[in-house]
């Protein structure tokens, strides 16, 4: 019977929202697969490896993807507001394959979930059932930005860039061979989004210590010097210093027009003396 996680996971996103601090995780095998007997869609990474672990513990098949998307949430394979569209196309596709015998997905899963502890097992359960040469590949997609770091469309064209290499190592494997693909995002080891023209640390460091080192005119042995003139280092009239000599300029004008006005005032030496004669009596 054919088994399509698509129709439990995508609609379960569609109808709810995801929680900042879970992944969800895939699992899909072009062999038939026991059914989990948990089928809740929001568990705990220790309830989702164990079942993960139930469900390989036979070893079903000869070649095994573990695939680490990091930053991904359930919303972002499918959103109710485009219509129910699957922004992981190639995924979805793989999934509803004809090839496609059996599947496990959890929408939420709280905590951390590694590649490593399935690898082990899977190596533990091929030896233990008696299969050689099982390949176990670990595929590590580009980190996606978190949520409000970049717009929806830049994270939206990142990850169909992700499902697309997935989409090219599937095509790759072919009808013929037998496959397990396992799907999954660890919240605990989200990184930041860097673009990818970023510096890289040796550049940045030398770009530091270009900024701390003062310009220099010489260098002689192993000690620096700036040989330069007082006015080529300092800059010494700004636009404030203008204004501010251009003001005083002004004010000094009017101060001496001033000065000047009050020396050329002329009193004789007599203006202020007392009147003694008959006129200043009879005033009186």
């Amino acid at each position: 019977m054919h088994l399509s996680i698509a129709a439990t996971l995508l609609a379960y996103t569609a109808g709810v929202q995801a929680f900042t601090d879970s992944a969800p995780f895939i699992l899909f095998s072009t062999a038939e697969l026991p059914t989990s007997p948990n089928t809740a869609q929001l568990q705990t990474s220790a309830q989702v490896l164990a079942s993960a672990k139930d469900i390989l513990a036979s070893c079903p098949t000869q070649r095994y993807f573990l695939v680490s998307q990091p930053n991904l949430h359930a919303a972002d394979i499918r959103d109710g507001a485009d219509n129910g569209r699957c922004h992981m196309p190639n995924l979805c596709r793989a999934i509803k394959s004809e090839s496609t015998k059996g599947s496990y997905s959890v929408a939420e899963v709280i905590g951390q979930v590694s590649g490593q502890p399935l690898k082990e097992h899977i190596q533990a359960a091929c030896k233990a059932t008696g299969k050689k040469d099982v390949q176990i590949d670990r595929i590590e997609l580009k980190h996606l930005p978190a949520v409000g770091q970049v717009s929806d469309h830049e994270r939206r064209e990142m990850l169909e860039d992700n499902d697309r290499e997935l989409g090219n190592m599937l095509d790759v494997v072919g009808d013929d061979e037998d496959y397990t693909v396992v799907m999954f995002s660890d919240p605990n080891e989200f990184k930041p989004y860097q673009s990818e023209f970023a510096e890289s640390p040796v550049a940045h460091m030398d770009l530091k210590r270009w900024a701390e080192e003062p310009v220099v005119g010489n260098k002689k042995g192993n000690s620096t010097y700036d040989n330069r003139s007082l006015f080529e280092k300092y800059q010494f009239f700004t636009p404030g210093v203008f204004m501010s000599l251009i003001t005083l300029l002004i004010l000094l004008s009017i101060l001496t027009v001033g000065l000047k006005a009050l020396a050329s005032l002329e009193v004789s030496y007599g203006a202020f003396d007392k009147e003694m004669g008959p006129a200043a009596q009879k005033k009186q």
